[in-house]
């Protein structure tokens, strides 16, 4: 199609254009153009991810250093909350209602620690996936980069917070007749999986949160139940034993993630706490859930990539 321009009276007729008759789709195919913020393919996605790599790490230590830079204690309160929590379990579930039963007392101090150290752990990760997106609506609006490393962020200072609580439980575990062996070197592992399980979680509860940020008032309920259900106070098999109950409900609470992590862990810190405590193959449970959730929840929040932020 030919266009005619005036020029000072006189016409001139210009020449068909070659993109003339080409839909946009076209065109942009023609040019190399891409729409803004559209979402990556996963393997292109990944790529990205990995090259803010530095950031994620930078970011989850300042969110860290600034949680608690209000406070006089600072950094103190990392170990001091969740060891005031496991006081108050020890009092009211330990000594008034009995759930030490079975287990010493240089058995359920340190397992009851462990406990409260761990399921904080994913705790702390689900809550704030909740908020990654929905309370970072500034940061993602400014700035383009994968919004996958919000949760991976947030889930990589749970950890890091976690690693200082660790040095007071190992004092605990010492204190009260559990010394180092080669089991602490299960340790790493364990860690490993439940990072990778609480990484995949955070980013499932990232999207959800950014949908609906009503969820945030939701989930303490949520995690109160579920560490309820987890055995955080007290052992399930032995809780259970009298109840009489089918053995589908004990395999159903001693196969859920936040219990596995947890019997993990007490198992590799605590010397009276043997393998009769932990679920038939709860290494491939614990891998299963990993693997499982960390790589479905890095590919539902990188389905809605393209939402975040918007609306």
């Amino acid at each position: 199609m030919s266009e005619t321009m005036h020029d000072g009276g006189v016409a001139v007729t210009a020449a068909p254009s070659p993109d003339d008759g080409l839909a946009p789709a076209e065109l942009a195919a023609k040019y190399g153009l891409s729409v803004s913020g559209a979402r990556p393919g996963l393997s292109e996605y990944v790529r990205q991810l990995w090259g803010r790599r530095h950031f994620i790490l930078a970011f989850s230590q300042a969110k860290l250093t600034a949680q608690y830079s209000q406070a006089k204690l600072g950094q103190v309160w990392q170990v001091a909350t969740p060891l005031l929590n496991a006081a108050v379990y020890y009092f009211i579930f330990g000594k008034l209602l009995g759930t030490d039963r079975g287990m010493g007392r240089n058995v359920f101090i340190p397992f009851l620690v462990t406990g409260v150290f761990v399921f904080t752990f994913t705790q702390s990760s689900v809550m704030a996936g909740v908020r990654a997106i929905s309370g970072n609506l500034g940061l993602v609006r400014a700035l383009h980069f994968p919004r996958a490393s919000l949760p991976v962020s947030f889930a990589l200072q749970q950890l890091q917070q976690l690693l200082f609580s660790m040095i007071v439980l190992f004092v605990i575990a010492v204190a009260f007749g559990s010394y180092p062996g080669p089991a602490w070197l299960l340790i790493v592992p364990i860690l490993a999986l439940q990072f990778l399980f609480n990484t995949g979680i955070a980013m499932i509860m990232a999207r959800a949160g950014a949908k609906t940020p009503d969820l945030a008032q939701l989930m303490p309920f949520v995690m109160r139940t579920w560490m309820y259900m987890s055995g955080v106070m007290f052992s399930i098999p032995t809780m259970l034993a009298d109840k009489h109950w089918p053995a589908w409900v004990m395999n159903v609470l001693q196969w859920n993630p936040a219990a596995v992590y947890m019997d993990l862990m007490r198992f590799a810190l605590i010397d009276g706490y043997g393998q009769e405590n932990l679920p038939h193959h709860v290494w491939a449970i614990a891998l299963g859930w990993a693997v499982v959730v960390a790589v479905g929840g890095f590919i539902y929040f990188w389905k809605s990539e393209e939402r975040y932020g918007r609306g």
